[in-house]
């Protein structure tokens, strides 16, 4: 069974080495980034988004599990966010290793996600997804969630990413 277990504090630092290099790869292959400047560039975001790392306020890190003692398969990270009047859970990462991919751990994570949502008083889950990422895109898909934006690029030049 997979289970959401808080991240100790300690771990925070591999989180980001691992979220980061995710993260570049994932705009490498979608084509926004170049490859030689992906890994500043997701450094960036990451501390944009968490300006106090992991004590950065409304934002939450879980180790995904098989059990407590367990090793770590992976990882997630939201963060309650306003929509209008309400606020959701913003799925900023959901990152399994690859050695654990289609087990069933990130469908298991984002079904406990749903209900780490609504114990929060959350009125639904919202992420971004990479175009370039079938696999995840279905996995999405047959767990109802519905596109509500598409953002597209079109380059004009075959130096770099834009």
């Amino acid at each position: 069974m997979t289970i959401l277990e808080p991240m100790p504090p300690e771990r925070f630092d591999e989180f980001v080495d691992v979220v980061s290099a995710s993260h570049a790869a994932d705009n490498v292959a979608s084509g926004r980034w170049a490859e030689q400047e992906s890994e500043s560039l997701a450094r960036a975001e990451l501390e944009r988004h968490l300006p106090q790392r992991a004590a950065t306020p409304d934002h939450h890190f879980y180790e995904i599990r098989c059990d407590p003692a367990g090793p770590v398969l992976g990882f997630v990270w939201l963060g309650s966010l306003p929509r209008g009047s309400v606020r959701v859970a913003f799925v900023f990462q959901l990152f399994v290793y690859p050695e654990h991919r289609r087990q069933g751990h990130g469908r298991a994570a984002l079904l406990q996600v749903e209900k780490l949502a609504e114990a929060m008083g959350l009125t639904g889950v919202a992420l971004n997804v990479f175009g370039s990422n079938s696999a995840a895109q279905a996995l999405y898909r047959s767990l109802s969630d519905v596109v509500t934006s598409l953002s597209m690029h079109k380059r004009l030049s075959k130096s770099g990413a834009a």
